[in-house]
């Protein structure tokens, strides 16, 4: 009886994984409000990804003026025995920038990290600003599509970001 029942579960486990689980009701009224929503999320997501890719840039350019800069000086104006030390505090100064980043926000201080965090920075910020409900976005995405997790992983959001970005 056990083996029986063991393949019986088995068969009704392979079928209930074959049966989509994700197909709204069209005509639902919910399901539109959902799409709107959404719609406007996505909005909401390009410019806080723009938003964060001009912050990089401009990380970026600062990064590459200072580099010219302490070339200039250990090259030309000083020397390396005065820049070294100089050096040396300036990269202490980052590794404790990361660090502190790290015990804020537990994320990992990476590019990727930093990425993250300043997208869900913006993205909030922008929610908030443009009034995105996002307790009723929460709530319709759980009552139209109930077997998705109720919110999109930022890391979701933020691969398909990074992976349209750098195509």
């Amino acid at each position: 009886m056990k083996l029986a029942m063991g393949n019986e579960l088995g068969v009704v486990k392979a079928i209930h994984g074959l049966l989509p689980m994700n197909l709204p009701v069209t005509r639902n009224p919910p399901v539109k409000e959902l799409k709107e929503m959404e719609r406007w999320k996505l909005a909401i997501d390009t410019r806080a990804k723009k938003m964060v890719q001009r912050e990089l840039w401009g990380g970026l350019a600062y990064l590459i003026i200072q580099t010219a800069g302490f070339m200039r000086l250990t090259f030309w104006e000083l020397s390396w025995d005065v820049m070294e030390p100089i050096c040396f505090y300036v990269t202490s100064m980052y590794f404790m920038v990361g660090y502190a980043f790290f015990l804020r926000t537990a994320k990992e201080p990476s590019f990727e990290g930093f990425y993250e965090s300043r997208f869900s920075s913006k993205q909030k910020k922008l929610m908030q600003r443009e009034g995105f409900d996002v307790e009723k976005y929460k709530d319709l995405r759980k009552a139209c599509y109930p077997h998705q997790e109720p919110w999109p992983s930022e890391s979701s959001i933020v691969d398909e970001g990074v992976k349209n970005t750098f195509k």
